[in-house]
């Protein structure tokens, strides 16, 4: 793995990372930055944008961001308007707020559910419409799903059914947008380190342990593997790829079996 990621070249090229303030989708923003993008970043928290920005621009990458809560339509229109404003025409754009907690179905609140639904199915489609109008031609969209589309796990109803949903407008519009010259995949990460969605899936060492011996490679990735797979899909050497829905989970999404979070849950 290398930082500068010499597969892809982003000196300028605008990418644009929701949710890109943390985790996974700030590890993809950071990548980028690496590779000589401009970036723009998209979070609720202010804060968390003004720190996310900070950190691009000592990776050398011309950066700015903006607040907006993805469920929210005019919220998401007015930041794509910000980040046109700002660097011209988006060339990748990377979908990845999302919403997460391992709760038993019977325990889940009709307003929990809907909470996780809207984030990421509601949120992916304002995103990407929002997108499909600042998107240069060619273009790329690449959406953080997760195994959880296609793969049934105890504690993770809600998630299963927005990420399969996430997955669906993945497929379908590499359908429709293609002709224009958009690709549009799916990255599904699977156990990363140092991140919220990890912890709370993986909350005492003794769980964490076990659910990486599940894993063939016997370890979690970091948000820079992802990164690097974020930069390939991005890259003409992707130029033929869309529609595709890429696990980067060490082989996880072969083998942890179902139940895992059964102990998370208590």
């Amino acid at each position: 793995m290398s930082p500068e990621a010499p597969f892809y070249d982003g000196r300028g090229r605008t990418v644009l990372v929701a949710g890109g303030t943390s985790g996974i989708n700030r590890g993809i923003a950071c990548a980028f930055a690496r590779a000589g993008a401009r970036v723009f970043v998209l979070s609720r928290s202010a804060d968390k944008v003004a720190d996310t920005v900070a950190e691009l621009e000592s990776l050398g990458s011309e950066a700015a961001g903006a607040t907006a809560d993805v469920r929210r339509v005019e919220e998401v229109d007015a930041a794509f308007a910000a980040c046109a404003e700002r660097f011209g025409a988006i060339d990748v754009l990377v979908s990845g707020a999302a919403g997460n907690f391992p709760a038993w179905a019977k325990n889940i609140s009709s307003n929990g559910f809907r909470a996780v639904l809207e984030i990421d199915v509601l949120g992916t489609h304002h995103v990407m419409l929002a997108g499909y109008r600042h998107l240069s031609r060619p273009g790329v969209i690449l959406n953080i799903s997760a195994a959880a589309s296609f793969r049934p796990m105890i504690g993770q109803a809600h998630v299963c059914a927005a990420k399969a949903g996430v997955d669906q407008i993945t497929r379908t519009l590499a359908l429709e947008w293609g002709p224009e010259g958009i690709r549009v995949n799916s990255v599904l990460p699977g156990p990363i380190e140092d991140t919220e969605g990890f912890r709370r899936l993986a909350p005492t060492p003794q769980i964490k342990a076990r659910r990486l011996s599940r894993v063939p490679l016997r370890r979690a990735a970091t948000s820079a593997e992802v990164g690097d797979l974020c930069l390939f899909l991005a890259s003409d050497r992707a130029s033929y790829i869309t529609g595709a829905v890429v696990p980067v989970d060490g082989g996880a999404s072969l083998s942890v079996p179902a139940e895992l979070l059964q102990d998370a849950l208590g």
